[in-house]
């Protein structure tokens, strides 16, 4: 009882420092929405193997997309004529930071963590995209974007796009607040009470007895976060908890890299919409860049004597007490409708489980009507069953 409450106590001093910069975050988000619309910026991403990989880098880092949800935008632009290096770079560095994540960084990591992080996500990005458009081979994609346009040939607008600027913004945070918060809410719990896990149950020099530092340690978080589905804002407490118990923050870097830009969902839809050799340089930029920055990253601290462990934390600690917990309050109601939704959806799931099992046991007896003695109906097929003996 004392280690759950140990957990639960480390967990919300977790969410407690987190909740402002989450809902700054989310504000942030909604007026990207509302103001920036990923279709209508196609036409920049399909001229040119340097300069449409560098705004589609520099594109996805303020985007609040998870690596599932960028999947869609990656192949609509892929489908409007966007290179196949642009859609490479987009889809790299949009689910690696966003403004939500670089928020949260600001709050449970440090200054030097939330500068590092959606930098070295650009630059993973840009030259994931530049080798992919020399290394690729001809791009049959880029046809669409090169030739001009027909009159009647642009994209919809976006729903909304034509109101003022007030709806435009109430749209817009409308959309952080449900549908952003409701994909990212379960997950970002998930990370919080990992996190309280962490920071519960290990001591404090777990990792550096167990583990180690360096190359070892980024390549053992490197495999965690490869397969795994992990969202920027999600990893982030984690991260946190992990250089706590002694990860060097250049590990933890690797898997805040790696853990959100990768899954096997993405994995499944790069090869149907990019090919092999292009989910080969995907993966490949990757793991080289994230290893070489978690690199350059502990040297950086050793070579200015921060400490990143005594960071952790530090920047939420300029906020008060109320207004973290009011903060944390308005966090807690945005999401109860998404954590209903997906314990419905598991409830669900369970019942469907539980009468397949049932079906496969054998065929159910047939159903017997409340009649004691043959009444004729059964026998002319108008009543289902058998008359009860």
């Amino acid at each position: 009882m004392e280690t759950l409450a140990d957990i639960l106590g480390a967990a919300g001093e977790i969410l407690l420092d987190s909740s402002p910069y989450v809902l700054f975050g989310l504000f942030v988000s909604g007026l990207l929405h509302a103001f920036l619309d990923p279709r209508s910026i196609a036409r920049h991403l399909g001229r040119g193997r340097i300069g449409s990989v560098v705004k589609a880098a520099a594109l996805g880092v303020p985007l609040p997309l998870c690596s599932c949800g960028v999947l869609p935008a990656a192949v609509s632009l892929r489908a409007q004529g966007a290179t196949r290096g642009a859609t490479t770079a987009f889809l790299i560095s949009t689910p690696e930071t966003g403004a939500d994540s670089i928020a949260v960084s600001w709050a449970l990591l440090d200054p030097l963590m939330t500068v590092a992080r959606p930098v070295a996500a650009f630059f993973t990005a840009t030259a994931a995209g530049i080798a992919e458009n020399f290394l690729g081979g001809r791009d049959p994609g880029r046809a669409p974007a090169e030739a001009p346009a027909a009159p009647g040939d642009e994209p919809p607008p976006r729903p909304g796009a034509a109101a003022g600027p007030a709806r435009r913004l109430g749209r817009g945070l409308s959309y952080a607040a449900r549908e952003l918060w409701g994909d990212l809410a379960p997950w970002f719990f998930l990370g919080v009470f990992l996190a309280g896990v962490v920071m519960g149950l290990m001591p404090e020099d777990f990792f550096e007895r167990h583990i180690g530092s360096g190359l070892p340690a980024m390549l053992l978080l490197l495999a965690a976060g490869l397969p795994l589905y992990v969202c920027a804002t999600a990893s982030t407490p984690l991260a946190a908890a992990l250089i706590l118990k002694g990860v060097s923050p250049g590990a933890a870097l690797v898997f805040l890299l790696a853990g959100p830009a990768t899954n096997l969902a993405t994995i499944t839809v790069l090869l149907a919409t990019l090919g092999k050799r292009a989910t080969a340089v995907y993966l490949a930029a990757i793991v080289t860049c994230s290893l070489l920055f978690g690199t350059l990253v502990d040297l950086l601290y050793e070579g200015l004597g921060i400490s990143a462990r005594a960071g952790i934390g530090a920047m939420a600690e300029g906020i008060g007490p109320e207004a973290r917990l009011a903060a944390a309050a308005v966090l807690l109601l945005l999401s109860i409708p998404p954590l209903v939704r997906l314990a419905a959806a598991a409830g669900r799931s369970l019942i469907g489980f539980a009468s397949r099992r049932r079906g496969s046991a054998g065929p159910a007896p047939a159903p017997r009507c409340a009649c004691t003695l043959g009444c004729g109906e059964h026998a002319a097929g108008r009543v289902p069953g058998k008359p009860r003996p």
